[in-house]
């Protein structure tokens, strides 16, 4: 028998974006954590390979999303994560959450958590943590 479905702050269940922005074109791990999120009972868009932040953003804003997830392995985190924060913060989106996964420096991090993610997971991360971090901080939004 299958738990009751998380609920987002609105009363419905969450909704996550999984996004593969740049021009990365591996997608096996953003595919695995899109499949644990639906069998988590979230809602999950997935985008496809090779989004422009602009396209990814767009995408949020008409799914209504709680959270975007971008995979990313292509080494341009540093620029492409805070550009989508800061399209997120000038269309009025700024509720929406970003988290990252793949393949991040360690020391790249902090950065990325102080100006433009919630929070990075890296390669390797069992699906169960995110769900559990999903669900306890959507509850608190």
């Amino acid at each position: 028998m299958r738990e009751a479905m998380p609920k987002a702050p609105r009363g419905r269940r969450i909704r996550v974006l999984i996004a593969k922005v740049g021009l990365d074109g591996h997608d096996v791990g953003a595919r695995v954590v899109a499949r644990g999120l639906l069998d988590a009972g979230m809602e999950v868009i997935y985008t496809g390979l090779r989004r422009t932040p602009e396209e990814v953003v767009r995408a949020a804003i008409e799914e209504d999303v709680d959270w975007i997830g971008v995979s990313t392995l292509s080494g341009a985190h540093m620029t492409l994560l805070p550009k989508l924060r800061r399209l997120l913060d000038e269309q009025g989106a700024s509720d929406i959450r970003i988290l990252a996964g793949g393949i991040v420096p360690q020391e790249d991090i902090p950065a990325l958590t102080d100006k433009a993610v919630a929070r990075v997971f890296l390669s390797g991360t069992p699906i169960a943590e995110i769900v559990d971090y999903l669900l306890g901080q959507t509850a608190h939004a």
